[in-house]
Formats: structure tokens, sequence, C-alpha cells
């Protein structure tokens, strides 16, 4: 059994945000309303079983695994430095401060690049909520793009505004989308069952369960990643970390508790929509490419019916993805805030992204930046190639989510390799489980990366042709490269202007977690 003083733990300081706000409910909630499943499923379903087929629970069910494991890992290095920059402060006191940046950059970037989805995704639903489908059914629209930017700022303001005003609108819409979610599932399984359903239903198997049913190891790897990707989220709890009522212990375990379930959640919402929707190429079937990108809502209307109570559920179930984006939204602002201001405070940013609001304590310009930024990029990406970059947008955050993801894995065992002998329980959970989920990770990321470059894959809406070489070129891949391009170029800057933190002055493994200055 390890001792008190075997284990490595930093100096505490409050940082001038609002402490002791959050409990271990509030904190699960906002991990998994984080991940979005509403949004995540109806964006991605239909791509993971184009992947892998009937085996997309079986797929579920393995994304889990790495999941798991990087939120031990998480929950290990909160428990020794509680600070909002999770991967960044972890991986510099771990490893080095180039590292520690590449983390805190991979955070931004991949919260960064979704925005836009989610900021679409609310424009259309919210059209489509009051029958506005011609406008709705256009995620390019204008209209669908200024109520995307009205929404990044009214997400924006909520964040703005404290956290407790962000927690508890996440308890409702945490509620709304859990409620129909469950609705929906036992709705379309009781159909199957009872023979109440279309012709191109199936009833469920044990077998959906078998990954090695699975055509190829390549489509399984493209099925685990993109199932990777409706998993990501949770880390949102290690990222209030300082808010919450016991900041060691309550984050790492609402994020261990989210993705448990969401393992459920997922298991048993794919199995209801693969039964009773079929994997059919045609009509409401998974596989159909005319609502490969939204499949709740088509779906939505064949369970619930077309009468007046179906049509009241369907509008739910609408509803139900408006609230999960709104979630989304607002919790992928939260982390990316605090992020930089851990940054600011260690004088890896600007110190101006460090301030805070002197009434609701929250970091005021990290949170304007992220928002405006956010709103730069989505009325920029929905012009070219129709908007289907920004679906490129999304894909190419599932790269930066195994980065920092990864890294923290990583972190873990490193940062603890002193003490991993002196329990069974150390060596595992803070060394092996954490190091295993790194290298899933890794892997995973370099996987998508190779195959997000070759673009006869099919895993890009646009591509590009390098000048003078006549090399086509996934879109997926030029948005990464381009954004490692501008972290690249912010870093060197960065170094020359601001060279402290660089040269490991200001964050080590021995610095206290510091407050952010005056």
């Amino acid at each position: 059994m390890a001792t008190a003083s075997e284990i490595p733990t930093e100096q505490m300081q409050d940082k001038g945000l609002k402490t002791g706000t959050l409990g271990l409910i509030s904190s699960t909630v906002i991990a998994t309303a984080s991940v979005a499943p509403a949004y995540s499923l109806a964006a991605t379903l239909a791509f993971i079983v184009a992947a892998v087929g009937l085996q997309s629970p079986a797929i579920a069910v393995l994304a889990f695994v790495p999941m798991l494991c990087c939120s031990i890992g998480y929950n290990e290095m909160n428990k020794a430095d509680p600070d909002c920059g999770t991967t960044f402060t972890w991986a510099t006191r771990a490893f080095n401060p180039r590292l520690g940046w590449a983390g805190g950059w991979a955070i931004v970037a991949a919260d960064v690049l979704v925005m836009a989805s989610l900021a679409q995704v609310a424009g259309q639903y919210i059209f489509l909520l009051f029958d506005a489908n011609g406008i709705g059914q256009n995620p390019a629209s204008g209209w669908v793009l200024l109520t995307g930017v009205i929404w990044i700022v009214a997400m924006t303001y909520i964040c703005y505004r404290g956290i407790e005003v962000s927690a508890n609108f996440q308890k409702a819409l945490l509620t709304i989308e859990v409620g129909m979610l469950l609705v929906f599932s036992v709705v379309a399984l009781i159909r199957v069952g009872t023979g109440h359903h279309p012709a191109v239903s199936l009833h469920p198997t044990i077998g959906w369960l078998n990954p090695f049913d699975v055509s190829s190891f390549n489509a399984f790897a493209s099925g685990l990643i993109l199932m990777v990707f409706i998993y990501w989220g949770w880390d949102t709890a290690l990222s209030v970390n300082e808010e919450t009522k016991d900041p060691a212990k309550t984050p790492g375990r609402a994020a261990m508790f989210s993705t448990i379930i969401l393992l459920v959640t997922y298991a048993i919402v794919i199995f209801a929509a693969q039964s009773f929707s079929g994997v059919g190429t045609t009509g409401i079937g998974l596989l159909n490419p005319a609502h490969a990108s939204d499949v709740i809502s088509v779906l939505g209307s064949a369970v619930f019916g077309s009468g007046t109570v179906g049509s009241v559920f369907s509008h739910l179930l609408l509803l139900m993805v408006l609230s999960s984006a709104a979630a989304s939204t607002q919790t992928t602002i939260l982390p990316t805030a605090r992020t930089t201001l851990s940054m600011a405070t260690y004088k890896a940013l600007p110190s101006a992204f460090a301030k805070i609001h002197p009434r609701h304590l929250t970091p005021t310009i990290s949170t304007l930046v992220m928002g405006g930024i956010s709103i730069l990029l989505y009325a920029g990406m929905n012009y070219i190639s129709g908007g289907n970059v920004i679906a490129d947008a999304v894909t190419s955050c599932g790269v930066y989510i195994a980065l920092y993801y990864g890294l923290t894995g990583f972190a873990s065992f490193w940062y603890y390799r002193r003490t991993l002998g002196s329990s069974v329980r150390n060596l595992f959970m803070r060394g092996l489980i954490p190091l295993l989920g790194g290298l899933i990770m890794y892997f995973l990321g370099g996987w998508s990366l190779w195959e997000d470059y070759d673009v006869n894959t099919g895993n890009s809406y646009t591509s590009y042709t390098v000048p003078g070489l006549h090399w086509e070129i996934g879109g997926v891949f030029v948005i990464v490269f381009l954004t490692a391009l501008v972290g690249f170029i912010v870093w060197l800057s960065l170094r020359i202007t601001m060279p402290a933190y660089f040269k490991g002055r200001t964050l080590t493994r021995s610095t206290p977690t510091l407050v952010p200055d005056e």
C-alpha cells in the first residue's frame, strides 16, 4: 500500500474561479452533456453502420475501452493536480513545455473546429422544429447561418454569466435529451418485438455484439475512430475541476461515470435504431445517403407515426437534438476558455486570457474570444464547398482528440512512474491502464490521419490539389495540417516574445497551481 509521501501532489491555489460550486451530479451532467449523445448519434450513426454494418453495437462497446482507460488517467492526474488546464498542465509537468503546449493547442483546436457543426445543427433544427423544412434542410442557408451565429452568441453569454447558470441549464437540457432517447428506443424495440414495424426492420440478436464479424480490419478501425468521436467530451468535467466541491476527487469520478452512462445509452439506442430501420439504402434505412448526416429526425417520424401524438413526440425528438446541440455548444466553450485561462496564467498565452470577471468569476477574454473565433470560422466554412468543409472539420477533430486524450494517458504513466511499484492498484490505475488508453488513441489517430490523407478512402467531403505536384488530398487532412500550422506559428511567436514558459521557468513539476495576476 502506498503511503501519503509516495503519492506526488501539487500545491493547490485558487485561480480566481468560483470554487465549491459543482457537486458530483452537476459534474457528471456537464461531462455527459458535453458529449451531446443525441447530436452525435444523429450525425454519426449512419457512417458507423456504413463502416461496420450490423456490428455497430460491438464497436460502441469496444470504443468504450480506450475512453475508460483515458478517463482513469484523467482521474489519477487530477488527484495530483486539479488544474483547469488539464492536459496542458499535466503534460508540461510530466514531460516538457513543448508537449504541454501542444496538448493545450489540441484541446482548443478540437473544440473550435466542432463549433461550426454544432451551430449549423442548431440552426437547422430550430427551423425543422417549426416545420420550416425548406430552410432547415439546407445547411448552407443564410438563415441557418444567421441562426447559428445567434446561437453561439447566446451560449457564449450563458458561459460568461457563470458556472452555476451553465450547470443548471445543462441539467434541464440533459433531462430532455436522455429522456427522449430512451422513449425513442423503447417504442422502436416494442414495435419490432410486437410485429408493428416496417418491412425493413430487423430483430436484434446477440451476434451484433461480435466484433469478429466486421468485414475487414480497415472497416473495424474506421468504425472505431468514428465511435471514439461520439464518446468525446466527458473531459469537460476535468476542465471545471477548480469549480467543484472536491476538486481532487469529484471531476475524475464524474468523467468515469459519464463514460459508463454513455456506453449504456449508445448501446440501447444503436440496437433500437438499427433494429427498427434496418441497414438498407432506401427509405428509412440507415445507409440511405439522403439522410446520412441526420438519421434521428427521419427515424422519429417513422417510429412515432404521423398522428397527433406521433407528431408531438417527433417534434420532441427534434427538440432533443436541438437541446443536445445547445448543451454541447455551451460545454465546448467551457473547457476551451478554462484551458486558455490556465495557459495564460502560466505565461503560455498572453495575460489577457487570464482575466476573470469580478462578479461572475468566469474567464472573460477567454470565453469571448472562443465565441468570436467560432463565429468567424463558422461563417467562413459555410461558404466553402457549399458548407461541406464543416463536415470535414468535424472529422478532423478526431486527430486532435486522440492527441490530447492519448497524451494525458502517457502523462499519467510518466508522472507516477516512480511510485507504480508501490502497489498493484497504482501499477494498473496510474500506469498500465492509462498507458494502454494512450497507445490505442495514438494508433487510431495515426490511422485516421493516414486515411484522411488518401482521398480515395472517401473519408472527406472535400479535396484539394497541391499546386505544381497535382496531388489530390482529402479535405480532413488539409484542415488538420492547417490547424497544426497555425498552432506552430502561434507557438513560435510566443516562444520568441514570451519565452519564460517555454524555457521551463513558469511551470514545472514543482510549480504550485497558480492564480492569475489581478
